[in-house]
């Protein structure tokens, strides 16, 4: 397999991220980061990385922390390792509150359960919202799956989203007052809509725009890539419990090759290259159920936190005030209840 095709996390190169630095725009403009990571590998992610970040000019103030498979624990029941996630972020949460801060970091968690579990996964949810201390908003278990490339993803079958198991296992979220956070690639994205269809009283969350590759079978064919998203999109965008996140543009999934560059790009090539998955979600699904996220560390490999968030303003730039606040603040915390 050509090693254009093997997909995995790198860590960021603070050297190469300086060479870009912008003035930061709207600074006053009220943001929460609805999707970002922690761990303790690649160079590591936590307080300290995730702080530098959040202080670097824009007024974020709370994040939503994602599942990663950070910090499960080794041993005990298998169901529950995945509760040691949510005890190590809660470290972080302690340790960004000891610090003179504005950003209430990790206002939001979303962990990860095994919804294949059935109606046992109840038990997970109680876990990770006893170690949560109130912060615990939903489950993201991921169903993404594609054998023209390799990946670091955890493997999964290609039929997960239609598997009586995870359907029983999904029933449990909305009794639980979860929502669910969708990571998958588009050519999936007719099972998430069959999901949403299933199951219109759960809040769903389609994670980076629903993964539009450029990678393995679709090297090559953005066009047809786009045209098949679109459509998909479409279909979604009629099933009122599901919000998008933008952003994740900067995985190499889709083809993304800004890190190869001898320079970090800028947020206006970054705005020229989100702006067709960014306009067309926000015309399908409306601004009160998009909302920009910054996906890092994993988009670190590709831009900086300061200047993806100034190619999210340009996006915006000709939205209406009310619609800049739902797109970067209100959804966010009308969704994940913050």
């Amino acid at each position: 397999m050509d090693t254009r095709d093997r997909i995995a996390i790198e860590p960021p190169r603070a050297d190469w991220l300086a060479r870009t630095r912008e003035e930061v725009l709207d600074p006053d403009l009220p943001i929460i980061d609805p999707h970002h990571h922690l761990w303790d590998r690649l160079g590591g992610y936590l307080a300290d990385e995730l702080i530098a970040d959040l202080g670097s000019g824009h007024d974020i103030r709370k994040t939503v922390f994602i599942q990663c498979r950070y910090g499960h624990h080794e041993d005990g029941l298998e169901a529950l390792r995945p509760v040691g996630e949510t005890e190590k972020v809660m470290h972080v949460v302690d340790a960004a509150a000891a610090r003179d801060i504005d950003t209430e970091v990790c206002a939001g968690i979303v962990g990860f359960a095994n919804l294949s579990l059935g109606a046992a996964v109840a038990e997970v949810f109680e876990a990770h919202k006893a170690a949560a201390r109130g912060r615990f908003r939903g489950i993201r278990h991921i169903t993404a799956n594609e054998p023209s490339f390799d990946t670091y993803l955890p493997p999964v079958a290609a039929d997960t989203m239609q598997s009586p198991a995870f359907r029983e296992g999904f029933a449990q979220l909305a009794p639980a007052g979860l929502s669910f956070d969708g990571w998958l690639y588009h050519p999936q994205i007719p099972q998430f809509t069959d999901l949403a269809r299933s199951f219109p009283d759960t809040t769903m969350i389609l994670d980076h725009v629903g993964g539009p590759l450029g990678i393995g079978a679709y090297r090559g064919r953005g066009d047809a890539v786009f045209a098949a998203w679109k459509a998909a999109m479409t279909e979604l965008a009629a099933c009122d419990n599901v919000s998008v996140k933008l952003g994740g543009l900067g995985m190499d999934i889709t083809g993304c090759s800004f890190a190869e560059q001898d320079r970090p790009p800028g947020s206006d090539t970054l705005a020229r290259a989100f702006r067709p998955w960014v306009e067309t979600a926000i015309d399908l699904f409306g601004p009160g159920r998009c909302m920009f996220e910054s996906n890092f560390p994993v988009d670190k490999t590709s831009y900086s936190y300061p200047v993806l968030w100034n190619a999210f303003k340009r996006l915006a730039a000709g939205a209406s005030d009310a619609d800049k606040r739902l797109l970067f603040h209100d959804t966010a915390a009308r969704v994940y209840r913050l």
